[in-house]
């Protein structure tokens, strides 16, 4: 059963005298570190340390938190003493479960619970990893792995032709010499356009590759304003372009370029989408800016970040490639190149971010997130 608020603000005032200093606070000051919520309790259950997330989680100081019995903050504490009675016993290293976290003024909220033991008899390190933050963390974990292995596929794949292509179109190049029939020439000039196209592929395939990182300080709504001007000139009339942006924002140190032709891949991925709203005109693509606190990413923790949101009103994702929209060749409109977003997130991973995407009809949210120093 839930936790009232009423039980919960008493079990606060019970605990509120406790206002020394914890003398392990020297010992697991690097647990203020994690963006994962930890307690490290004694085999009573009484928490002798609580990281700074977890006094976020809970809403309460942490001096508040230590002294008092651990278990109280979940919805069945019986679950939490079990743990620890099995830990202090030596039956296990570690367990794990699930259970439900009770947060001041707010609904619990479900999370992993990772029970383990120290080196030192009597102390129990208790973990707590939000089950919405997991596989948020998951999901990005796999968007990192799958970014590595496209850029190992594309260089491989992109040598790999490169190589025969140079001596088809060389041949082909010296057939043409020989033949002496207007047909055969026309069949040889095609051979040596297609070799062509196949050439411009590739040198797109490597080109984040190649060009190096040019570092400055960037203004993202530089950035968003250059782009912006591009897409209304390619699409002058049918689309609203709007801006919502958070002028408090940063300029930071970036490839302005590269943050250019990620954004403006994106932007056209969309507008390209939006082309029955265009001719109708009702589209609408919408730039928004905004910092982030305390975010998780790319396995790390930054206190400030910047969010990128490029939205638009189109007809979403189809399902059937929204798992795969940033593998390379992965294209939903017929006769893409399937490169745009796989380049842009390349781009966005050389400045340490990453880009996500939520879509639904009638709205597509790319997300693009970058470490703020």
């Amino acid at each position: 059963m839930p936790v009232s608020d009423a039980s919960w603000e008493g079990f606060l005032r019970q605990n509120e005298g406790l206002t020394k200093p914890s003398p392990y606070h020297a010992r697991f000051q690097s647990f203020d570190l994690l963006a994962t919520l930890v307690a490290v309790v004694g085999g009573d259950g009484k928490v002798l340390f609580a990281n700074s997330a977890l006094e976020d989680a809970l809403g309460t100081s942490r001096r508040t938190i230590e002294g008092s019995d651990f278990s109280q903050c979940f919805t069945e504490p019986l679950l939490l003493r079990n743990a620890l009675e099995g830990a202090g016993s030596n039956e296990f290293a570690a367990l794990r479960y699930d259970a439900w976290l009770v947060r001041l003024a707010h609904e619990p909220v479900p999370v992993h619970v990772i029970v383990a033991q120290t080196e030192k008899p009597g102390e129990i390190i208790v973990e707590l990893l939000p089950l919405e933050a997991q596989a948020r963390q998951d999901r990005e974990e796999r968007l990192v792995d799958q970014a590595q292995a496209n850029k190992e596929l594309i260089r491989n794949l992109a040598h790999e032709i490169k190589n025969p292509l140079g001596g088809i179109r060389g041949a082909a190049q010296l057939l043409q010499m020989e033949v002496d029939s207007r047909e055969l020439t026309e069949y040889t000039q095609v051979i040596i356009h297609e070799a062509d196209r196949l050439q411009t592929l590739v040198d797109r395939l490597l080109a984040p590759h190649r060009r190096p990182h040019v570092v400055g300080d960037v203004n993202i709504h530089e950035v968003c304003e250059r782009v912006r001007s591009l897409i209304l000139a390619e699409f002058p009339r049918g689309l609203k372009v709007a801006r919502d942006y958070d002028i408090s924002i940063p300029e930071f140190r970036g490839d302005r370029e590269q943050l250019i032709q990620a954004v403006l891949n994106i932007a056209h991925n969309a507008c390209q989408a939006l082309a029955e709203g265009i001719a109708a005109g009702d589209a609408e693509l919408t730039f928004r800016t905004q910092i982030a606190r305390q975010v998780t990413f790319g396995k790390q923790r930054y206190r400030l970040a910047l969010e990128l949101h490029v939205i638009d009103n189109g007809p979403g994702v189809p399902d059937s490639i929204k798992d795969r929209i940033f593998f390379p060749l992965v294209s939903g409109r017929e006769g893409g190149s399937g490169l745009g977003l796989t380049l842009a997130q390349t781009f966005v991973q050389q400045h340490h971010g990453l880009i996500e995407c939520e879509s639904v009809l009638g709205r597509t949210d790319f997300k693009i997130l970058i470490p703020l120093p």
